[in-house]
């Protein structure tokens, strides 16, 4: 492995930090956010938690609109400054309200509501930041450092919630507040603004990048600039390939968990003399996601040097193929052993895929646009968990080998939306030459 090109002095100081400070935020996150549903349904019950984390889940979308716009009209560090502070102060309020001495359900989840928006209205402008300080040369090896990151961040964030929640919870948001409040400082003062100059787009009604206009004229900027977004159709393209990788990969904990839960049967993975290791579905489930967790921190790095002379088009082709023939087989399969190699196949897909498809967004996105492009594009997660959520309901119809082909479909769909982005460079570089 050739650690050189891994070493930190290859990234701007902005990368740097907001790495380390995109670990801490996802550790945080998973730390608390993890077990948020679980706290509202043993308050409110099961219904109405449910109903509770939907319209959270519709304030992100807001959140995510609204720091994109602001990110390019007003600069990122601006933006991730106004969301940090809100996660902080919301995760400070929700520790004070879930304490013994208030124990107030329904504050905690008004802080619940308002630091999850705030968190989504900086995430366009985190993302727009790495776009802005990287260059196309660097950022296979940002994003998977980047993903990597991500990964360990949640596994140990979950494993600390795990320990923690019961009859700890207030100690967690606790810590998440004093977290935030380190991760706000770094912000503060050592990010430095990366916007682009003089990018962001004029034209009749809209105000330039100095002027604040009427509110009229910031209500047509912020439609128009979406717009704009929306009518790109490579983009368009990658958005769907993006939705439909993401809503295969959630099967595992929607319809792909309810079928192991449901039928898998009691077998020993292992058996030695008179010793062996004896799983249910639901204890396979648990060592299937523990499995694609661990396979991607260690072998996230190691991927990148591997596979850093491959073409980006087998990368892209190969990936999300054995990415959806992996979940395919967790689809049919009652063998645990064959599940196992199936998370193998599935992660090194993943692996391969990922990194690429994100170099492949950053390049297409325009200058002027880049947080809009970026809260548009993160709206895939949003919409791969109505999919997913869907299939549980489509699997109670089709059985595993109908399921199993509908994921068959979505795989070839990915590579056809590859296949038709990667075919038209030459109309791509024109485009965004106009933007």
């Amino acid at each position: 492995m050739n650690l050189a090109a891994l070493h930190p002095a290859v990234l701007h100081p902005n990368l740097r930090i907001r790495i380390a400070v995109g670990f801490l935020q996802r550790l945080l996150d998973s730390m608390v956010m993890s077990f948020m549903a679980i706290y509202l349904a043993f308050e409110y019950g099961v219904a109405v938690a449910g109903v509770l984390v939907v319209t959270v889940m519709v304030l992100g979308v807001v959140g995510t609109l609204a720091g994109g716009h602001m990110s390019d009209a007003r600069g990122r560090r601006r933006t991730l400054l106004l969301g940090e502070t809100g996660v902080c102060l919301t995760f400070a309020l929700m520790a004070v309200a879930d304490s013994p001495s208030w124990h107030n359900p329904a504050i905690v989840y008004c802080g619940y509501l308002v630091n999850k928006f705030a968190a989504s209205f900086a995430m366009p402008a985190n993302d727009a930041m790495i776009l802005d300080v990287t260059t196309p040369e660097s950022r296979k090896l940002v994003y998977t450092i980047n993903y990597w990151s991500i990964n360990l961040a949640l596994a140990v964030g979950a494993l600390l919630g795990g320990f923690l929640y019961n009859g700890h919870f207030t100690l967690l948001l606790a810590l998440a507040a004093t977290g935030t409040v380190a991760i706000a400082a770094a912000t503060y003062f050592f990010i430095a603004e990366t916007k682009p100059e003089d990018t962001e787009p004029t034209g009749p009604g809209e105000s330039g990048p100095g002027e604040s206009g009427p509110r009229g004229s910031i209500l047509r900027d912020f439609a128009n600039g979406y717009r704009l977004v929306l009518q790109d159709r490579a983009f368009g393209r990658l958005l769907i390939a993006a939705t439909l990788f993401m809503s295969i990969e959630l099967q595992l904990i929607n319809y792909i968990g309810v079928r192991l839960a449901r039928d898998l049967p009691a077998q020993d993975l292992l058996s030695i003399g008179s010793w062996s290791i004896r799983v249910d579905g639901v204890e396979m489930l648990g060592i299937l996601r523990a499995e694609n967790t661990v396979l991607v921190v260690a072998l996230a790095l190691v991927a990148h040097v591997v596979l850093r002379r491959v073409p980006d088009r087998v990368r892209l082709y190969a990936g999300a193929g054995l990415f959806a023939a992996g979940y395919m087989v967790l689809a049919v399969s009652d063998t645990g052993w064959v599940l196992l190699v199936a998370a193998l196949v599935l992660t090194i897909g993943e692996l391969m895929d990922v990194p690429v498809r994100q170099a492949l967004l950053a390049d297409m996105v325009p200058a002027a646009s880049r947080t809009r492009y970026m809260a548009v594009y993160n709206l895939n997660i949003r919409v791969a968990l109505v999919v997913a959520s869907l299939c549980i309901t489509i699997g109670s119809v089709l059985p595993p080998w109908g399921m199993a082909a509908m994921y068959g479909v979505f795989g070839l769909v990915i590579i056809w939306q590859y296949h038709a982005i990667l075919t038209r460079p030459a109309a791509r570089a024109e485009q965004l030459a106009r933007a």
